[in-house]
């Protein structure tokens, strides 16, 4: 009965713009898990966070979002500065972590595909993304496994296992600067087809400009042209969990096209993109 079975560390992040601070809920799970049930698909987050923060998932829950939630020592979270003339630019800190995942406190729910939507690195291993491999097709932000803690700010560090890893994922999502780090290339469709040739059948590549996909030797792209950048943050979880979404029910052709525009209107706006399927018709449409 699921479609899309979504684990991650749910996040308390704050968001710090010209020095004014609010603590908002964040993370993959929290962007992309109502994001891709409003599109339609039938989701469950798996997530772990502090006992005393269960509060914060009753939104995905009224969004119809199915949630199985572990205690944890603590809450991730991330602390974006901006500065509001230009939000496109931010400087991430690390504030919290929620764990670990081992594979007995993952429910196996028959999903069509699994997303793994960490925060940053330690919340899975190798072995594990193995045994989910073996469940169902899995997409994966490569973030979870290259941005590391250190101190308090989040780097790039290498995955020692990552030719081992890319075999067990179907959809690789990456960002411009990930992309590069990892294949040493500038082009992004070169990084892309680098990337490709590790494994991932599919490769979903994010930037300020807009989302590239690569799928069936073929690239696709789609702008973005938010009129805002209000809702900056949780833009590459709305882009990828949309994407996956919209590919259950059409080709990479048309995912790609609905990513672009959900993702351009979810950053006019704080917080999940909560509109419906005919906004998006209506602007693919014109």
């Amino acid at each position: 009965m699921i479609d899309i079975e979504m684990i991650g560390n749910f996040a308390k992040d704050k968001i710090i713009v010209d020095g004014v601070e609010e603590i908002n809920s964040g993370g993959g799970v929290y962007f992309g898990s109502v994001a891709a049930t409003r599109l339609g698909a039938r989701v469950a987050v798996v997530t772990r966070l502090k006992q005393e923060d269960f509060s914060r998932l009753d939104e995905l829950r009224m969004e119809g979002v199915e949630v199985f939630a572990t205690p944890a020592d603590g809450t991730s979270g991330i602390a974006n500065y901006y500065k509001s003339s230009n939000m496109e630019t931010r400087i991430c800190k690390p504030i919290g972590f929620g764990g670990k995942y081992t594979l007995a406190e993952i429910p196996d729910l028959k999903p069509r595909v699994i997303m793994l939507s960490p925060l940053f690195a330690g919340e899975f291993d190798l072995s594990l993304l193995q045994a989910l491999s073996k469940r169902a097709p899995v997409a994966m932000d490569i973030q979870g496994f290259i941005r590391v803690p250190v101190g308090d700010d989040l780097i790039f560090q290498p995955w020692a296992e990552l030719v081992t890893g890319l075999k067990s994922i179907t959809t690789l999502k990456v960002d411009k600067a990930e992309a590069e780090y990892l294949t040493g290339l500038s082009d992004l469709r070169d990084a892309a087809r680098k990337l490709h040739s590790l494994g991932p059948a599919e490769i979903i590549l994010t930037q300020s400009s807009g989302v590239t996909v690569y799928a069936g030797g073929k690239f696709y792209q789609a702008p973005f042209n938010p009129r805002s950048l209000a809702g900056r943050t949780g833009r590459g979880d709305t882009c990828f969990s949309t994407y996956i979404a919209r590919r259950l029910v059409g080709d990479a052709e048309s995912a790609c096209a609905w990513a672009g525009v959900v993702t351009s209107l979810k950053q006019e706006k704080p917080g999940p993109w909560k509109g419906t399927i005919g906004d998006i018709e209506t602007v693919l449409s014109k």
